[in-house]
């Protein structure tokens, strides 16, 4: 395939912000297919919502060609102005809920809205009151006057009012005039991109992660053997201690390796030789303590007798395993410790007595993979939207957990960067990683970087979980942009010397993707 070069324009570069001698910037690219956009492969489990705004429906649904303008009205048969977004749930018509905290103030009738709910809402950004409206509901489910929290339900997705089937209009209204729903969504971190949606806090206590997402433990189903007969013992202090000091190096809840400890020994009351070489608190054969064995007592040695290195070792093996992947990769992750689905049920019924959890991961679950690399990367006008954008942020603050507009944590500031082009990555570094590797980018070498690549490294949560990502933006200076910490805000920084100090250092590409959301007439 014939290959050309295609450079960014500099006076577009340099007006957002970047130095002279990234101004020239030549990408080779293939065509055809670098013109084509390819559709975005999905990953499963649910899209995180984690800052005050989220779309106004829980369940999967699809973007409605009629938007915000003049559209033709299949009923009046002419052009009229068209207020808002509709949007269509599926699989069929579901509930309808408040995209953010607010007070109802119109439960009702209004013409040729049909059944109407207007939400009234303090922007978090302007401080400016917001009106959210869900028109042609089937029902109402609130009352004029209450107070509602973001993913309440308002009323049920319907016709009424003039309308030719089954949707909602959503519209977003400031002062009292219509404003576009899908970029004032799209700059508030919960973009209307037709994906189910989950929402999750912190059980008090507990500490907000970047993304500000999590998911609790999940409980055990069955077959159940041992946990059937054998309730869960006292755990002696010094072996407590050993969770605790393991779990929090590897930032994983502590009840899930005391379930581990009492389906192996009991908490060592039953640490002998097991008929298959097993040995140790947390009962590994030699072959995988030889690839899985760390120091947790800090002697320097990994000794597979000593209960702190056993829990410690543990726990490396978990999260090698992809415990923080979501619900599936909790039980994958204990599965692989042990091939049985009792085994697993078992872990996970004595983690729940001594008190469950929450993992500090993503709930949305991409399965392994290796990139494809045969996927032609961005077009230079499609990278330029990204690099261009991501250096108008500098300056911004980090604060964890947050979506913008102007406050961001590593991953909403690349999640953002890229949705400018259509692309909606998911909610968190690990998950930003997996989904790549699931077959929508493809890992190149330091070498070969190039501006809007994404950078990946073990962070805060520990040394097997990728905790941070950033954007690449001068290759030959090794430097980034990114939403570097809460002292430093969103800034240019350094990748150099981060492939020989972290335990994971990966950079990936962006293929030419795009969500291309289907769109059905409303």
């Amino acid at each position: 395939m014939k290959k050309i070069a295609l450079f960014l324009i500099p006076a577009l570069l340099l007006a957002a912000g970047l130095p002279v001698a990234v101004a020239l910037i030549v990408m080779t690219v293939s065509t055809p297919a670098a013109a084509q956009q390819l559709r975005t492969i999905a990953c499963a489990g649910l899209t995180p919502v984690t800052g005050a705004w989220r779309p106004p429906f829980a369940q999967p649904y699809t973007v409605g060609q009629r938007g915000l303008g003049r559209e033709f009205h299949p009923i009046y048969n002419q052009w009229r102005p068209h207020t808002g977004q509709d949007l269509v749930s599926q699989p069929g018509p579901g509930p309808v809920v408040a995209n953010g905290a607010g007070q109802v103030v119109f439960a009702g009738t209004m013409g040729g809205y049909g059944n109407v709910v207007d939400v009234q809402h303090v922007d978090d950004t302007t401080g400016a009151a917001v009106v959210s409206r869900y028109a042609h509901l089937a029902a109402v489910s609130v009352s004029t006057g209450a107070t509602v929290a973001g993913g309440q339900q308002l009323g049920v997705e319907g016709s009424t009012g003039t309308s030719t089937g089954n949707h909602l209009h959503f519209e977003v209204r400031l002062g009292g005039t219509p404003t576009d729903p899908v970029p004032w969504m799209l700059a508030r971190g919960a973009p209307l991109n037709g994906q189910a949606v989950n929402s999750w806090t912190p059980p008090p206590g507990e500490p907000v992660q970047e993304g500000g997402v999590g998911f609790r433990l999940p409980p055990p189903g069955t077959p159940r053997q041992a946990s059937l007969r054998s309730p869960a013992q006292p755990i002696p202090a010094q072996i407590k201690a050993a969770y605790l000091a393991a779990a929090a190096r590897y930032k994983i809840p502590w009840t899930l390796l005391a379930g581990l400890g009492m389906e192996e020994t009991a908490h060592g009351r039953n640490a002998g030789t097991s008929s298959a070489g097993a040995r140790g608190l947390m009962q590994f054969v030699p072959a995988t303590w030889a690839a899985m064995g760390v120091d947790g007592d800090g002697d320097g040695r990994a000794d597979i007798s000593n209960d702190a290195d056993s829990a410690m070792s543990a726990a490396n093996y978990l999260t090698q395993s992809g415990v923080t992947n979501g619900p599936a990769g909790v039980r994958a992750a204990i599965f692989a410790y042990n091939h049985a689905d009792w085994y697993v049920n078992d872990v996970l019924y004595y983690a729940a007595v001594y008190g469950s959890g929450s993992v500090l991961g993503s709930s949305t679950e991409c399965g392994p993979g290796q990139g494809n690399p045969d996927l032609p990367p961005l077009t230079s006008d499609r990278l330029r939207v990204v690099l261009t954008w991501a250096t108008s942020r500098v300056g911004d603050r980090y604060v964890m957990g947050a979506n913008g507009p102007n406050a961001w944590d590593c991953s909403s500031f690349t999640q953002s960067a890229y949705v400018q082009i259509g692309i909606t990555t998911p909610r968190t570094a690990q998950a930003q990683r997996d989904w790549l590797a699931a077959g929508n980018g493809f890992r190149v070498d330091p070498q070969q970087a190039r501006p809007g690549d994404l950078i990946f490294y073990d962070s805060y949560l520990g040394p097997n979980t990728i905790g941070h990502v950033a954007m690449v933006f001068d290759p030959s200076a090794q430097s980034t942009v990114e939403a570097m910490d809460s002292r430093h805000g969103v800034t240019y920084g350094s990748y150099a010397g981060k492939a020989t100090t972290k335990n994971i250092f990966q950079i990936w590409r962006v293929g030419n993707v795009s969500d291309q959301p289907s769109r059905a007439a409303a």
